[in-house]
């Protein structure tokens, strides 16, 4: 009889349902026990594959931005490498125009190397005997004189500039055949200062002017630009004019300069025979 009445009540608690929605009081009560355990499984579950979401997500971002820094750098190697080329092609335009301007072949050259120990006073190109070069070709840029070779070598040749230069060379302060102010300029021992002398101190020189050469050194050419007068020191009927110079070429920042491929005149020899001397 017991079993009976058990098997009854629990046909009837399976059977019971609610009056508001007739679903079964088994089913709610089934579904609500069940969620005490889904809940925190799902969160646990939910939380362990975020966590390994993240991960890969992470990885996926530490890899997008690596390849972006990458490109980052190339682009910026690109546009180094642009600004390289056209400051090239202005320097190259440049001498082209000197080529127009002085009327002399030249042989563009780069500086490869430059000499520390004499204060950059004296710089390596990479032209040489097999180029044609020579000893005591001028070496020039667009801006004006650099300086002459002094070393020669089958591939590259040494330039000795024009600041450290103490052998002199003829230069004239104004238009050549015009001109009155007829001198000497040599290095002064100072990167970017030349001294110009032997100019009488009658004549008038006023600081701007521009300074050339005048091809009487045996050496350089006539024409070619020195630098502007910096200062003058005033002298008298009897003394010099001492005169400063500032080249006109930076010979400091250089990197293209031209080899003319000038060789001065040869000089007549005079007779060395007295004209009323008896031959033997």
């Amino acid at each position: 009889m017991l079993l009976l009445l058990l098997c009854n009540f629990v046909l009837m608690a399976f059977d019971a349902r609610e009056a508001d929605s007739q679903q079964r009081v088994v089913r709610v009560w089934s579904q609500t026990t069940a969620d005490f355990v889904q809940s925190p499984v799902t969160f646990v579950g939910s939380g362990i594959s975020n966590y390994f979401s993240s991960i890969s997500s992470m990885r996926t971002s530490q890899s997008e931005n690596a390849a972006l820094k990458q490109r980052v750098q190339e682009l910026e190697v690109e546009v180094q490498t642009n600004k390289n080329l056209t400051f090239e092609n202005e320097r190259l335009k440049s001498l082209l125009e000197l080529k127009q301007e002085i009327g002399y072949k030249f042989l563009p050259a780069q500086i490869i190397g430059r000499d520390t120990s004499a204060w950059f006073d004296t710089s390596i190109i990479n032209r040489g005997s097999l180029d044609g070069v020579k000893l005591n070709m001028p070496i020039v840029t667009n801006g004006g004189l650099v300086g002459r070779v002094i070393q020669v070598s089958p591939l590259t040749a040494q330039i000795a500039l024009i600041t450290k230069d103490k052998s002199g060379l003829g230069a004239v302060v104004g238009a050549l055949g015009t001109s009155n102010a007829l001198g000497v300029v040599s290095g002064s021992g100072k990167r970017e200062i030349l001294e110009m002398g032997y100019v009488p101190g009658s004549v008038e020189v006023k600081v701007g002017e521009i300074v050339y050469t005048t091809g009487q050194d045996g050496i350089y050419p006539a024409g070619l630009k020195l630098g502007e007068v910096a200062e003058v020191r005033a002298g008298s009927a009897s003394e010099a004019l001492k005169i400063y110079i500032q080249p006109s070429a930076r010979l400091v920042s250089m990197q293209e300069v031209a080899v003319l491929l000038y060789e001065p005149p040869a000089r007549p020899e005079f007779d060395k025979s007295l004209p009323n001397a008896k031959k033997k």
